[in-house]
């Protein structure tokens, strides 16, 4: 009876800890290199590989091939004016962005997102109301936050968004990687990243892009925020300089769906 016991003790440990484990808060975030080496992935993050979820493209790992990629993606959720200037550079360089929104900026700026569609950028989904994702406890409420951008986006826009999904902030739990995968989405993240989200303390133009230069890296997933007015400032510098060094810009329907249209 006492082993009986203590083996049922031992599988609600196993059962809890596992529980525990999927309903952890993790921050997405990336080890930096200025060997224009792709970042490795830290440990504490190694769950992302059971799952859909793309934070560089594994596919071009060499800064020295000559197939070198790098995707440019924004987590807009507002207009300052500096999102419609990022638009247009990328628009007259003809290079495609992914664009991970809110529910504010598809009902407020529908001239800017008809904008997006029309150069064939990706609009994707960055949740409703920029919600902390780790926190919501059940599938119902997870779908139900990624679901009211959909819906919107088709009422808003006559079109079904694509179901690339991007956490607010980076945080997020294994469980919900796994329901997004359920719910049919990728979930991407980044390789890059620096700090440019506080309009009131923007990094200068030479810095930023510096920053940015040290640690390019082949199969990049750079992640900006297009209502930094830095990132305004730079961006049509950066895509001359990007593509002077050999680089193409991909879509994320490329990376996610291996769909080169």
């Amino acid at each position: 009876m006492k082993k009986a016991f203590k083996c049922l003790i031992l599988i609600i440990s196993v059962i809890m800890l596992s529980i525990s484990s999927h309903a952890t808060s993790v921050s997405w975030y990336c080890i930096r290199n200025k060997n224009h080496e792709q970042p490795k992935l830290d440990k504490t993050l190694s769950v992302v590989e059971k799952y859909d979820v793309f934070w560089v493209d594994k596919a071009h790992d060499d800064i020295s091939d000559d197939d070198k990629v790098i995707y440019l993606t924004f987590d807009a959720g507002y207009e300052n004016g500096n999102v419609e200037k990022i638009v247009d550079i990328l628009n007259k360089h003809e290079v495609k962005g992914g664009f991970f929104v809110l529910d504010n900026i598809l009902t407020k700026n529908h001239s800017l997102i008809e904008k997006m569609i029309d150069g064939s950028h990706t609009i994707a989904n960055h949740t409703a109301r920029h919600r902390d994702m780790s926190k919501i406890n059940s599938k119902e409420e997870f779908k139900a936050e990624l679901e009211a951008l959909e819906k919107l986006f088709e009422k808003e826009y006559g079109r079904k968004m694509v179901k690339l999904y991007r956490p607010p902030e980076g945080r997020f739990t294994e469980e919900n990687l796994k329901w997004a995968s359920e719910l049919g989405y990728k979930t991407v993240m980044w390789s890059f990243a620096y700090a440019d989200w506080d309009n009131d303390r923007q990094m200068s133009c030479e810095s930023a892009k510096n920053k940015i230069l040290e640690n390019l890296h082949n199969g990049e997933i750079m992640l900006l925020h297009p209502t930094s007015s830095t990132n305004a400032e730079i961006i049509e510098d950066l895509i001359v300089e990007l593509k002077n060094k050999g680089f193409r810009f991909g879509s994320l329907e490329e990376l996610c769906y291996n769909d080169l249209a």
